[in-house]
C-alpha cells in the first residue's frame, strides 16, 4: 500500500508532543499501532519501520518518546553524544509520563476518520519498554516488544508499585516479546526473571530468542548489529500479531 507521512502536536500533561503518523493513501479505517522508538526518537530507521508497518494497512504514531526534555522535532544521533543524551532523558523521565502521553495518543486517533478502533503498540529498545507499558492501556489489544530494556531491572523513575512489572495484572491485550541472545543489555538471567513472571500470569504471550545482538532491527549505526534476515522475521512475528489481534 502507499504511505503518506505526517505530523501533529498533542497536548499531553507534560507537554506538548509531536507524533508522526504514517498511515495509507486514500480513504479508509485502519488499526493503529502506537510505535516508540528508541532513545534516539524517530531516525531514519524508526520511521522507515513505522513506514513499513503502516504499508500493511495499518496507521503508525510514532510519539517523541522524550518531547518534555528536548526542542519539538529533535532526532539524537547515533554516536556517543546523542547515546549520551538519550540516556540520560531516559533516566529523568517518570514512568508516569509514558501513561499520559498514551492516554493523549489513544484520545486522539480515537476522533480520526482512518481509526477504525483497534488499537496495538510495538517498540525497539526503550520503545519495547514503552509499548509493554502501553500494554496497561486497556484499549491495547497486541503489542510486540523488541529487547525491551529495563524490564528486569530499576533504571526508570517510578514510584512504589509502578515499575511496569508490577503491573502485569492490568494487561489485557495478547504480547509477542523478542529478544537478541546476545544482547548486552538484557543478560541472560533477566530474560529468564522476565519470562518466569510473566509464565506466573494469565497473560497471552509468546517469547522469541534469536541469535542476535541488540538493536538487531536498526539497520543504520553500530555497525555489525543489523540482522537484515531475523530482522524480517521479526517484522513477520509482529504483522501476524496484528492481524489476529487488530482485524
Amino acid at each position: 500500500m502507499k504511505i503518506q507521512s505526517h505530523f501533529v502536536d498533542l497536548d499531553t500533561p507534560t507537554g506538548v508532543m509531536r507524533t508522526y503518523i504514517h498511515r495509507p493513501v486514500g480513504e479508509g479505517s485502519y488499526p493503529v499501532i502506537l510505535f516508540y522508538s528508541e532513545i534516539f526518537q524517530q531516525t531514519g530507521p524508526i520511521e522507515r519501520a513505522a513506514r513499513l508497518m503502516a504499508s500493511h494497512g495499518y496507521a503508525v504514531l510514532v510519539p517523541e518518546v522524550f518531547h518534555e526534555l528536548n526542542p519539538i522535532g529533535t532526532v539524537l544521533g547515533y554516536d556517543d553524544a546523542g547515546r549520551d543524551k538519550g540516556n540520560a532523558d531516559k533516566e529523568a523521565k517518570d514512568v508516569q509520563g509514558y501513561d499520559s502521553d498514551n492516554a493523549a495518543m489513544i484520545e486522539f486517533v480515537k476522533t480520526q476518520p482512518w481509526c477504525n478502533g483497534h488499537i496495538g503498540a510495538m517498540g525497539y529498545c526503550i520503545g519495547g519498554h514503552l509499548a509493554f507499558r502501553a500494554a496497561l492501556q486497556p484499549e491495547v489489544k497486541g503489542t510486540a516488544c523488541f529487547y525491551a530494556t529495563d524490564l528486569h531491572i530499576q533504571k526508570i523513575p517510578n514510584k512504589p508499585g509502578q515499575h511496569s512489572m508490577e503491573r502485569l495484572d492490568d494487561i489485557k491485550g495478547e504480547l509477542l516479546m523478542i529478544w537478541g541472545k546476545q544482547d548486552n543489555h538484557v543478560p541472560a538471567d533477566g530474560l529468564l526473571k522476565i519470562y518466569q513472571e510473566l509464565r506466573a500470569t494469565d497473560i497471552s504471550f509468546t517469547w522469541h530468542e534469536f541469535n542476535a545482538e541488540h538493536a538487531f532491527m536498526r539497520d543504520e549505526g553500530d555497525g555489525g548489529r543489523y540482522d537484515a534476515q531475523t530482522a524480517q522475521i521479526g517484522y513477520q512475528l509482529a504483522l501476524n500479531l496484528f492481524s489476529r489481534t487488530l482485524r
